[in-house]
Formats: C-alpha cells, sequence, structure tokens
C-alpha cells in the first residue's frame, strides 16, 4: 500500500511544482509583454505574436507535466510488481 500512496503524493507534488513553475513563466511574459507594449505601443502585433508563442512553449510544459503524472497514476510500469511484492508480504 506504501507504494500507491507514495504515487500519488509523487503526482500530487509533481503537478503543483509544475503548475507553480508554469504560471510564474508565464507572469514573467506578460510582464514583459506589457511593459514592452507600454514602452513602444507601434510594435505590440510583434510582441504579442512573441509572447504567445511563449506561452504555448511554457504551457506544454505544464502539459508534459500533467502526462507524467498520469502515466504515474494509471499506467506505471512498477505496479505489478508492488502488488505481487504486497501479496507476499500479507501471507
Amino acid at each position: 500500500m506504501e507504494f500507491f500512496t507514495m504515487c500519488m503524493l509523487a503526482a500530487g507534488l509533481g503537478m503543483g511544482i509544475g503548475a507553480f513553475g508554469t504560471g510564474i513563466g508565464q507572469g514573467f511574459a506578460v510582464k514583459g509583454a506589457v511593459e514592452g507594449v507600454s514602452r513602444n505601443p507601434g510594435a505590440s502585433g510583434k510582441i504579442l505574436t512573441t509572447m504567445m508563442i511563449g506561452l504555448a512553449m511554457i504551457e506544454s510544459l505544464a502539459i508534459y507535466v500533467l502526462v507524467v503524472c498520469l502515466i504515474i497514476l494509471f499506467a506505471n510500469p512498477y505496479k505489478e510488481v508492488a502488488i505481487k511484492i504486497a501479496e507476499t508480504v500479507a501471507k
């Protein structure tokens, strides 16, 4: 049972740290874009395009974290080994 508990903790902490990091990154990106537009409103189109591409790249990191967390929870390659060990210990 400890194995599944650790998997849940790892997935939860991983997603929390991943979301925290991407949130900070997106905040800095938007901050920089707003400052750039306020200094040079004529370049807002280029700044907006570059910011959107950057935000998509940052968001992809959060999606990768989500995929890894889902693999840990539902497609863990060590699940069968943990179940066999638990059955052996229970006997």
